[in-house]
């Protein structure tokens, strides 16, 4: 059931990171992210309910809130077009929550390539945080562009690996993969995102974002 929420998670992932790049409005958004907030509630809740006890699988669980609260949370800051600063702050608690879960991934579970994704989030919340609790506009674009491309690689990509079967021979190489992949897109992207914009309508300000 977790994979199946995770492949929604790449989805809402990649529809946010287009509409900070303006490709889309961003009141359009809202309705996907109340959709997959909704999912990852209920994924986290079936799978502690039904744990038995386990604390491991209760503790993988327990992040899954992380997504659910950020994502109906941009759902109702887009409906009502309400000031980011609160959701910017909740990012800077997500981005050090998954940090922990990164670590718990390497050490506790043996899931290297979770411990990188988790990294991912770390950084990309990170620049949620940025982008809305310090209200730093010019980093909207390459904040988009991150989101659009985690969409795919920590969502869509595991998503599938997992509904396979396939994951669990390719763990470790996917580690190494997604850690080269991160270093080598997210700093190639520094460039891209500095240069001028080309006429278009302008992206969605930091009070119409993320996550």
């Amino acid at each position: 059931m977790a994979s199946v929420g995770l492949l929604f998670v790449g989805a809402v992932l990649f529809i946010n990171g287009v509409m900070l790049l303006g490709w889309i409005d961003a009141r359009s958004a809202a309705p996907m992210n109340f959709f997959v907030g909704g999912l990852q509630i209920l994924t986290p809740v079936y799978l502690i309910f039904t744990a038995n006890g386990d604390a491991d699988v209760i503790l993988a669980a327990s992040g899954l809130f992380l997504f659910s609260f950020t994502y109906l949370y941009v759902a109702v800051n887009l409906t009502f077009d309400l000031d980011g600063t609160g959701l910017g702050y909740f990012c800077l608690f997500v981005a050090i929550t998954a940090l922990v879960f990164s670590a718990l991934n390497f050490t506790r579970f043996h899931d290297p390539a979770f411990g990188v994704i988790w990294l991912y989030w770390a950084f990309l919340w990170a620049l949620f945080f940025l982008l809305l609790g310090q209200k730093r506009d010019g980093i909207g674009r390459y904040t988009g562009a991150v989101c659009a491309i985690q969409g795919w690689v920590t969502g869509w990509i595991p998503a599938f690996l997992l509904l396979t079967g396939a994951y669990d021979r390719v763990g470790a190489p996917l580690a190494i993969a997604l850690a080269i992949f991160g270093v080598v897109v997210f700093t190639a992207l520094i460039p891209w995102a500095r240069r001028p914009r080309s006429p278009a309508a302008p992206a969605p300000t930091g009070d119409h974002a993320v996550a």
